[in-house]
């Protein structure tokens, strides 16, 4: 493990350059959001280069008067709130952080950006880069390329770029894995036969007694049952949006596993929302856990547990999951575009980016703090590095966003009423080549 440790900024630079391609952070926990009365009218672009980490002369300064306001997710608003009381110390600027799951900013931005009403700064999962790339909603990160290319993982730096453009500042790389309470099972399984298994002489359903659990019914977490036999979302390693592959044989034959494990997990996709699961693994009643990086400092302190891979798939497959990369990004109707590209470049900091992991469990995008012995011999981040090396990168292409309803509809559609999975599936692909077709 510890030589699987030692290569893993080396593996993650392979993992997702090689794909050319990551939430997306697609946590769906849900917060309480307001409104950015800062916005304005979309601002130049500043060409210089230089550093933050003073406010010389000669540097970028924030503009006269700058206030921010920054989208996070729940789990990682008390960081950036942190990095915000710091970034107003070194600059003068007043930084006001607003909850917004990392999946619905894209969204958000599109409709409030020009509107006036977005966040100066906000964190997007690497698929929404090409169409608020393409909107024109975000700025490219063009004061602080030189440093930021030099300082982030290759993989990252492919991540958030569009069409040879470096738009994000990246801060994290992930994808999901097993959470498992060691006080409940021993050894995590390793293939889906162990879980039914072990599920029917654990479970309890009538008091929430559960094996295992994850969110049924989003497609960021069912994309292994698509992928793990050898479906896909788009051709040509997600780069060819004529090329829907979510209908495929392998993707049905991974359906009908999905399918058949409601037998042990007889709930509704719509009562399996990550609050839920996450509050059954705090209460000791969910023996195994399916989420993310973002979610460790919920658990810390509160549960013995360990990080594994998913379980194979009934032949022996390992399960593919999504990998992604999280960044900064600037919203480009800021009124205060200088004072949120220096906030975007200060949180991604290696210093930063090292509390982000101390406080939430993330694991970063700076080659130098990945190098960290903190993090190299953390055994949680081995845990989700073992998943890294079975997963792929989310597309990038702005197609992508016409795939996450349909997927998910499929998924609640054939769990919920254990419908025929290659009707559904069919349906779903036509259903994101219409999507695409009509550009909505």
């Amino acid at each position: 493990m510890k030589k699987a440790l030692s290569v893993l900024v080396v593996f993650l630079m392979v993992l997702l350059a090689a794909c050319g391609n990551s939430g997306s952070n697609s946590n769906t926990s849900q917060g309480t959001t307001t409104s950015n009365t800062s916005g304005g009218s979309q601002s130049s672009t500043n060409t210089g280069s230089g550093d933050s980490d003073a406010a010389a002369d000669d540097e970028l300064q924030p503009e006269p008067g700058a206030k921010l306001v920054v989208w996070e997710s729940k789990e990682e608003k008390p960081f950036i709130e942190a990095v915000g009381k710091k970034f107003e110390e070194l600059y003068g600027v007043p930084v006001v952080v607003e909850e917004v799951p990392g999946g619905d900013q894209g969204g958000r931005l599109a409709t409030d950006g020009p509107a006036g009403l977005a966040a100066d700064v906000l964190t997007m999962p690497h698929d929404h880069i090409g169409p608020a790339a393409t909107a024109g909603l975000i700025l490219p990160n063009d004061y602080f390329e030189e440093e930021t290319r030099a300082s982030s993982v290759e993989s990252a730096i492919i991540a958030s770029t569009y069409n040879g453009i470096l738009y994000g500042y990246p801060k994290s790389v992930e994808t999901y894995a097993l959470f498992y309470n060691k006080d409940i099972i021993d050894t995590p399984p390793t293939t889906w036969d162990e879980v039914i298994e072990f599920a029917k002489g654990y479970n309890n359903v009538s008091n929430n007694q559960f094996a295992i659990m994850w969110e049924v019914g989003n497609a960021y977490f069912g994309y292994p049952f698509i992928a793990s036999y050898g479906g896909y979302i788009f051709g040509n390693n997600g780069s060819d949006p004529n090329d829907i592959g979510v209908n495929a044989d392998g993707a049905i034959k991974g359906f009908e596993l999905f399918k058949k494990l409601k037998e042990i997990l007889p709930l509704n996709t719509g009562d399996i929302t990550w609050d839920v699961k996450t509050q059954l693994f705090l209460d000791g009643k969910l023996a195994i856990n399916i989420d993310g990086p973002w979610a460790v400092a919920n658990f810390r302190g509160q549960v013995n547990f360990g990080i594994a891979p998913l379980p194979a798939m009934e032949d022996g497959t390992p399960m593919i999951s999504f990998s992604g990369v999280k960044s900064y990004y600037v919203n480009s109707y800021s009124k205060y575009p200088n004072a949120a590209r220096l906030f975007a470049h200060f949180a991604s900091s290696k210093e930063n980016q090292l509390l982000n992991y101390e406080m939430t469990g993330i694991i970063p995008a700076n080659k130098e703090a990945g190098e960290d012995p903190t993090i190299k011999n953390d055994p949680v981040i081995g845990g989700f590095f073992e998943q890294f090396v079975n997963s792929n990168p989310m597309p990038t292409i702005p197609e992508m966003q016409a795939v996450w309803d349909p997927v998910a509809g499929a998924l609640a559609t054939v769990w919920n009423e254990q419908a025929d999975v290659k009707a559904i599936l069919d349906t779903a692909a036509q259903t994101i080549r219409e999507k695409i077709q009509s550009g909505k």
